[in-house]
């Protein structure tokens, strides 16, 4: 397995490089930042906001943030990826100059954007060139890193608008559209009491199947989604919001504040108050 990783000081600007038989991402996976994540070899199936999606050698998907994902087919051998997050006032020039230029992807949840061999090869060269850069770390080269991004960003933005009129790519199967129904009726109702027993009975669906499709389908088990998807609903709140820690873990659906702080910890690493004290 080869690895490189860097982040900057401030926290918002990471690139990971992995060539490996074998991947595992963390158990809940959204943060504040743009992802892209280059497919540079191999196949890979994400899960979405609501949809597992296929992706093949040469695709880029760019994710907005706050928008939960993971890689669900992680048993797959033989891949090499390059995942960069980088925060939006990055992405744009002085006060969000040129920002039109990039809403073909930030006024989307996500893309996939699939270029032809000529676009698949400059964007290898700028992904190829910023991984040189950050192995050989010469004077500036964080600097350089960047702009080469913006670059990738700028490429990936002119494929995304000829793709526009494109429809939505298809799930891999009918088993996976049936559980993106289900992930949007939690998504539209976590406030509410939900389990699987509730579920299954609304899908005609047994606990058991639901329970094991949903993990296929999504890489969580039905608990991870649901409190992932309740501590992204609180997160935003405590971050745009004055509304107290107890209101609003009522408000997302947890019974209790102890409950409450302990996943909240557990999904995003920090207490609820974090988020908070850095807004």
């Amino acid at each position: 397995m080869e690895e490189l990783f860097y982040e900057n000081e401030e926290g918002t600007f990471t690139a990971s490089y992995r060539k490996a038989r074998s991947h595992h991402m963390p158990a809940n996976h959204f943060h504040g930042t743009y992802e892209i994540f280059y497919l540079m070899s191999g196949k890979r199936e994400f899960f979405i906001q609501d949809r597992t999606l296929a992706a093949s050698e040469g695709d880029v998907i760019i994710i907005a943030p706050n928008i939960l994902h993971r890689t669900t087919n992680t048993e797959k051998p033989a891949y090499e990826r390059l995942v960069v997050n980088i925060h939006e006032s990055l992405m744009t020039a002085a006060h969000g100059a040129n920002r039109d230029v990039l809403l073909p992807l930030l006024g989307k949840e996500y893309a996939i954007v699939r270029g032809s061999l000529q676009e698949r090869l400059a964007i290898d060269a700028l992904a190829q060139g910023m991984l040189q850069e950050l192995r050989e770390k010469k004077p500036g080269f964080e600097m350089y890193a960047l702009t080469l991004v913006q670059q990738l960003l700028l490429l990936c933005c002119r494929q995304a608008a000829g793709q526009s009129r494109q429809e939505t790519p298809e799930s891999p199967s009918p088993m996976h559209e049936r559980i993106s129904e289900v992930v949007r009726y939690i998504n539209d109702h976590y406030m509410h009491e939900l389990s699987l027993q509730l579920l299954s009975e609304k899908f005609y669906i047994s606990p058991y199947y639901l329970s094991r499709f949903f993990k296929e389908a999504t890489g969580f088990t039905f608990v991870e989604y649901l409190n992932s998807v309740r501590v992204k609903e609180a997160k935003k709140l405590l971050e745009e919001s004055a509304m107290k820690a107890n209101l609003i873990a009522k408000k997302v659906g947890f019974g209790s504040v102890a409950h409450f702080g302990r996943v909240f910890k557990q999904v995003t690493g920090h207490a609820p108050l974090h988020f908070r004290k850095e807004k």
